[in-house]
């Protein structure tokens, strides 16, 4: 009992920004989330994993009831992190958390209707399966979590796999516990887009993304000079007026991908051919792109552009009033975050979760040469976070672009390590007084 009231209790503290705000955090792809799940349909640009969860835990009555999951799941697996590298303890648990709350971007995505919350969820799910000794009810519930934490977003994959690959070269024999739930996202991925959009595909429409990428760093606007004019490249009639902003290639109503009716799953063949001619014809200049792209990435770990109004009138209001009763819809525009309140609220955390960055990563690396012959399974969480973050920067940045949110989301990982190394230290202090009083 003690354990389950201080899971329930660190996940409120984890969740404060929601209360804050007066409601749970959105952002402009929100809307097009809840209308996934509640509606429902498959959006061409998402996993259909996120939307059907958001719609279950709402029940078309409360977007409060997706956070409290969420905080909860958050919560759950530091608490089984805890106890795999040391001990969980109901007062540890509750100061951990708080210190996340101050200190990091955690609660800020805890609190946030994004399929951002899972990011960090994956090497968190993938370490606790390989190391920890669990009940079978446990293990079901991390395999679960797991599974729909990597199939929630497509970057997830490229993140499962690299921290795969990190517990494959420090604890093989168990390395299959943590590929496990990725072989399932896999499956639910082929499944949903058979079902929705007709093709046995992992995305369907990925390679658009490709080509906003390529297009964006260089290489496709110098692929387009080189073969334009060409019949068969609707992209040729966009030649010399195609943005280095990705964002703009995508989303902009007058740019390539809506202009007239035309729309991205028109574009998805032409992107398909696109993507392997580009980088063939430009490899080591895509392989520099990338490269800069996951160093810019590493370094954008702001929370701030996922606080604003930005879109939300037009994205997500319109979305929330055909599947939630008026009352929650009042409270949604009765927050701060609608009448762009929250982001000043929340600037005077910035300064302190980059110094908590910078200390944790510090401390992270510091721990991992200090433990690692005496306490192996710390030594192996500090390892799997730093590698967790390279892996998200080059899954992000490098193939989608760098933004704030992408990192932010992931990043207070680094300070788990040298926190649950102190509490065990200050703990073996503490014992030790103890005896010789």
């Amino acid at each position: 009992m003690p354990a389950l009231l201080a899971v329930c209790a660190a996940a409120i503290v984890l969740a404060w920004p929601a209360f804050l705000n007066g409601y749970p955090l959105v952002f402009s792809d929100t809307g097009g989330l809840v209308e996934m799940g509640l509606e429902p349909y498959f959006g061409w640009d998402k996993p259909y994993v996120y939307a059907p969860f958001l719609a279950l835990f709402s029940a078309g009555q409360t977007l409060w009831g997706p956070i409290a999951a969420q905080a909860l799941m958050v919560s759950w697996l530091l608490w089984l992190t805890a106890r795999t590298v040391d001990r969980a303890d109901p007062v540890r648990h509750i100061v951990l958390a708080a210190i996340l709350a101050v200190g990091t971007a955690a609660p800020w995505f805890t609190a946030l209707l994004m399929p951002d919350l899972f990011t960090p969820l994956v090497p968190l799910c993938l370490f606790v399966l390989v190391y920890a000794r669990l009940s079978k009810v446990e293990r079901i519930g991390i395999f679960l979590i797991g599974t729909v934490a990597i199939g929630a977003h497509l970057a997830h994959l490229v993140l499962a796999a690299a921290c795969i690959a990190v517990l494959a070269m420090l604890y093989w024999r168990r390395a299959w516990r943590a590929a496990a739930p990725l072989a399932t996202a896999l499956v639910v991925l082929l499944a949903t887009n058979a079902v929705g959009h007709g093709q046995l595909a992992i995305s369907p429409y990925g390679s658009v993304f490709g080509v906003a990428r390529l297009v964006g760093d260089g290489p496709g606007r110098a692929y387009l000079d080189r073969v334009c004019p060409d019949p068969s490249l609707r992209l040729c009639a966009w030649q010399g007026r195609l943005s280095a902003d990705s964002d703009e290639f995508l989303w902009k109503p007058e740019g390539p991908m809506w202009a007239g009716d035309f729309n991205p799953v028109r574009f998805a063949p032409e992107a398909k051919r696109l993507v392997p001619a580009i980088i063939a014809a430009y490899p080591i200049e895509t392989l520099q792109a990338a490269a800069v792209n996951t160093l810019r990435q590493l370094a954008l770990v702001k929370v701030g552009d996922v606080l604003g109004d930005d879109h939300l009138s037009v994205a997500v209001l319109p979305r929330l009033r055909p599947y939630f009763p008026a009352a929650e819809v009042a409270r949604y525009q009765a927050g701060m975050q609608p009448q762009d309140q929250l982001r000043n609220a929340a600037a005077p955390f910035y300064w302190l979760h980059a110094g908590f960055l910078l200390a944790g990563t510090a401390g992270s690396v510091w721990v991992l040469l200090r433990c690692w012959r005496t306490e192996p399974a710390l030594a192996a969480f500090a390892l799997l976070a730093l590698a967790a973050l390279v892996a998200n920067a080059f899954a992000t940045g490098a193939l989608s672009g760098p933004h704030d949110r992408y990192q932010a989301r992931i990043a207070w990982l680094v300070v788990l390590a040298p926190l649950f190394y102190a509490a065990r230290a200050a703990t073996s202090a503490g014992d030790i007084r103890t005896s010789a009083s």
